[in-house]
């Protein structure tokens, strides 16, 4: 989740739920209230999602640390070869940013 964009996109709708507001009650104190009270509903819910989305990368490093101490171990018993390729092979590899 991008920050910049979440909190323009937030703001955005705050303005528009603060005039919905104020043309459905019709009163400018009750449509700052009820905009308050969205603004920290909005607020705890990106709170949750960062932190569903910390959580979810921390399970997949720990499953990817996991398959790599197995792999690790099956590498110290073929030569240290991790993944094949010699040491020197990495220069000779063609770079291209295409």
């Amino acid at each position: 989740m991008y920050a910049p964009r979440v909190f323009i996109s937030m703001t955005v709708t705050l303005i528009v739920f603060a005039v919905a507001a104020y043309l459905i009650t019709g009163s400018f104190y009750t449509a700052v209230i009820q905009t308050l009270i969205c603004a920290v509903l909005i607020q705890a819910g990106y709170f949750a999602a960062v932190l569903y989305l910390v959580r979810r990368e921390k399970q997949i490093r720990e499953a990817g640390a996991t398959s790599d101490a197995a792999a690790a171990t099956k590498s110290s018993k073929d030569g240290g070869r991790r993944d094949g390729l010699r040491a020197d092979a990495a220069p000779n590899l063609p770079a291209s940013d295409t």
